[in-house]
């Protein structure tokens, strides 16, 4: 099953004590403890270089000892986000050097029952369960219920998903809609895209509307600037520095990838009927802050000619919660672990 992966031992209990919920990404390894519906403690941030593998990891945060007070008895369930495809019983991360068997890592660590799914199917998944206070609306627009709703999320890569509306649940989606084709908007973004094309003969979105793509943007911007400081600098040097306002070059590159983001998630709410809204996660905009909010995202994000007015009714919301995937990979194992009751 694309995106998802359900390793279970049907003929035990599902519903023994806290469960393990983790959001893996490249960089840091996220655990917490699930008490109750939407109740998470014990929440710990390991970095994966610090550990051979996941399971060393996982051994590591459940015998520690904030861990050790919650739970009395072994943890049998366990729901893992990975920023990964997720095709089959086997894992290999493309952005750090872990790989592993979901059913051999279930048996290891003494689960009932493992899911693992990509990052994105997760977040999705966590969208009708976000509080009010764990997103901002960016311009106008109202939801309309039990309609599809987008998601898009630049950080490393930019992530792509949505969730559609089947009866009373919800069904994520397995997309790669980052590597779609760039489409410029105006002159400057057609000069760059010419520019992107001598090192690249297809140019994605993700290519320019990521970390990457900020670092890769302001280059080309400073060349076409012949006074700027050609210096090349980081993704986060670059967002620091158009927010504090000290570099026009800066300022400029963030300008444009918030643009951007803008015409993609367009053509994402266009594509999927999204009137339920779209949402915007990833590492980078979340902290961008007022500067997003004043950007052209909104603008370009309805300019779509004939459907103009189509797109200025369907709102835009800012992911601010601090641990979003935590309510998805939750609300996943809830489905997984109902369906292996129904089977059993």
């Amino acid at each position: 099953m694309n995106g998802e992966m359900l390793s279970n031992n049907p003929r035990k209990s599902c519903n023994a004590g806290p469960r393990l919920l983790a959001d893996i990404g490249g960089t840091n390894a996220r655990f917490a403890l699930e008490t109750h519906s939407h109740e998470f403690t014990a929440i710990a941030v390991l970095p994966c270089n610090a550990y051979p593998d996941l399971q060393s990891a996982i051994t590591a945060y459940l015998s520690s000892p904030e861990v050790l007070v919650v739970c009395q008895s072994p943890v049998k369930n366990a729901a893992i986000a990975i920023a990964n495809p997720v095709d089959g019983d086997v894992v290999r991360m493309t952005n750090h050097h872990w790989t592993f068997s979901i059913e051999a890592l279930r048996l290891a660590a003494g689960f009932d029952n493992l899911v693992v799914v990509n990052d994105f199917t997760a977040l999705a998944m966590a969208l009708p369960h976000l509080a009010a206070h764990e997103r901002v609306q960016i311009g106008s627009g109202q939801p309309q219920a039990n309609r599809a709703i987008g998601l898009i999320g630049p950080g490393t890569g930019l992530g792509v998903s949505g969730i559609i509306p089947a009866g009373a649940h919800w069904v994520p989606l397995s997309s790669e809609g980052g590597h779609v084709s760039f489409s410029p908007s105006n002159e400057i973004e057609i000069e760059i895209l010419r520019q992107v094309w001598k090192e690249y003969p297809h140019v994605s979105a993700e290519r320019l509307i990521s970390g990457m793509g900020l670092e890769l943007m302001y280059r080309i911007l400073a060349q076409m600037d012949k006074h700027a400081d050609t210096t090349e600098m980081n993704a986060a040097d670059i967002t620091r520095r158009a927010l504090d306002g000290s570099c026009n070059v800066c300022t400029r590159t963030v300008d444009y990838f918030c643009a951007m983001l803008g015409t993609i998630a367009g053509n994402l709410a266009v594509t999927l009927g999204a009137t339920g809204g779209v949402y915007i996660g990833g590492g980078i905009v979340p902290r961008l802050g007022e500067f997003f909010a004043q950007s052209n995202f909104r603008q370009r994000f309805e300019a779509k000619g004939r459907f103009a007015d189509y797109l200025a009714q369907i709102p835009t919301y800012l992911i601010t919660a601090e641990y979003p995937a935590f309510l998805g990979v939750s609300a996943i194992l809830n489905e997984r672990l109902s369906l292996s009751d129904i089977v059993a």
